[in-house]
């Protein structure tokens, strides 16, 4: 087998740089912290877009939406089928706002009929961005890659003191537990890769009752 060559790898051809989408990203950022802006206080759900109606964390992601809207929080979402369709679902049938944040997919857009106002992202980070920044509760339901992104960009966020410290509310301890307890097993205890106090970060839950009792009692406006 040869040996491994030393020299430099050379770039076969220069890479592209589209210059000009500097102002597209500029654009999306000014619009979407102009939208968030007209919002007071609001939460924001995370969860699976396979759920469906019927689903028991569907259903009770549409009774914590409408609970909290009724006590005047905006609820915002993803803006697409699933958990974000029943946070959605249940501000809108409470009478209150409810905002979706979608990204534009090159070959289907999925909106749910549950919105009072929308807004579309042609990019994933700057829509990222503006969920990050949009509330003073963020609500984890079961989901896929995207909620566990979500998840541990908040925490890490918040643990590095880059935003300031909100309720994160996990809800369903059948789902939550097995990473919860990864992360004290492996993370804290094993490895000693956070301080015992990251794990007050965020609060597990098993019913809307629980949710909307942490969610009022640590909320700060």
């Amino acid at each position: 087998m040869p040996e491994p060559s030393e020299q430099p790898l050379l770039v076969c051809k220069p890479k592209k740089i589209e210059s000009w989408r500097i102002f597209k990203i500029m654009s999306e950022f000014i619009e979407g912290f102009d939208i968030l802006r007209r919002y007071g206080l609001a939460a924001s759900f995370f969860g699976s877009a396979r759920a469906t109606l019927g689903d028991d964390s569907y259903n009770r992601a549409e009774e914590l939406a409408r609970r909290l809207s009724k006590k005047g929080f905006a609820v915002i979402t993803g803006g697409s089928a699933g958990i974000m369709q029943a946070a959605n679902k249940g501000a809108y049938g409470a009478g209150g706002a409810s905002l979706g944040l979608n990204i534009r997919l090159p070959d289907s857009q999925v909106y749910n009929p549950y919105l009072t106002e929308k807004f579309v992202f042609d990019h994933f980070f700057v829509r990222k961005v503006m969920l990050t920044y949009s509330s003073e509760v963020y609500i984890y339901f079961p989901g896929g890659f995207g909620t566990l992104d979500e998840f541990f960009e908040i925490v890490t966020l918040i643990q590095t003191k880059k935003i300031q410290k909100v309720p994160i509310v996990l809800f369903g301890k059948d789902y939550w537990g097995p990473l919860l307890g990864f992360i004290d097993k492996v993370l804290y205890q094993e490895h000693k890769a956070i301080d015992k106090s990251d794990m007050d970060l965020y609060v597990l839950v098993d019913s809307v009752d629980e949710a909307y009792e942490y969610i009022a009692k640590n909320v700060m406006c």
